[in-house]
Parts: C-alpha cells; structure tokens; sequence
C-alpha cells in the first residue's frame, strides 16, 4: 500500500502544469494623426520579421487609430517575440513609401528598434514573454 502511494506521489510531481498564457498589452504614443488605422503583428518568426502573414501563429490586430492607441494581444504563449506596428493613415493595407524607399507612414517596433536603411532586425526588436501578463509602450515614428 506505501509502495502504491508512493508512486501516485511521484506521478503527481511529474506532471508538469500547462504554461501561462497571458496578455501583452501595447500602448503606442506618439500618433501623428487620428486617420485611418493602426496594423500591428507579433510573431516569434526571426526569418519573416516585420512581416507576419506568412506565420500563422502570429497575433495580428488592426485598430482605429486616435490620440490614444492600446492593442491587445491575448493568449500569449511564453516566448520570444517582436512587434511591428503600422499607422496606415490611408487604409490602403500596405506601408506607402516616397521615392520607393522611405516610409509615408508611421511605423514602430517593439524595444523602440531603430530604422537604420530598411526595418530593424528581430534580434533589434526582440522580446522575452513569461506568460505573464505583460505592458509595453512603443513610439510611433514618421520620416517624413
């Protein structure tokens, strides 16, 4: 019988207990214009980053854009992530750009990634989710 109790104890704590997963709230400042929309993406994909379409398990959101802008991503698995944020001030769905290079519209990264010759690199934007429930605040940016 002390033998058989013994082992249900073992199995117990060999049972891991699921991970967290909670909520990254983005509070973004800086908005040049109450016009069209904010697209924002989250992905843990180094190699499509800024780019989330093509990972599905990507968070993907599209709000209006105001003064005040907080996305919120929810049932954030524990992980490695990057955020790209776009005011899309037209609502056309896609980054307008002057002379084919420089961006129209504002853009922001999570850890405030600078723009250096084209968006920054996932290792730039990086950050660490625990599972806990999470704020960050991202500064949107406008070339021109």
């Amino acid at each position: 019988m002390r033998r058989l109790a013994t082992l249900g104890a073992c199995a117990a704590l060999g049972t891991a207990a699921p991970a967290y997963a909670g909520e990254v709230v983005i509070t973004i400042t800086n908005m040049r214009s109450t016009e069209g929309v904010v697209r924002a993406c989250m992905t843990t994909q180094e190699k499509i980053f800024p780019k989330c379409r093509k990972d599905p398990a990507s968070h993907r959101t599209v709000v209006p854009a105001g003064e005040s802008v907080t996305i919120r991503f929810t049932d954030v698995e524990p992980g490695t992530y990057a955020i790209a944020l776009l005011h899309d001030e037209n609502d056309d769905g896609k980054a307008n750009r002057a002379l084919g290079m420089m961006p129209k519209e504002g853009y922001g990264f999570s850890r405030d990634a600078k723009v250096r010759m084209g968006p920054p690199k996932f290792e730039d934007a990086v950050f660490e989710h625990t599972g806990e429930d999470q704020e960050l605040t991202i500064k949107m940016r406008y070339f021109l």
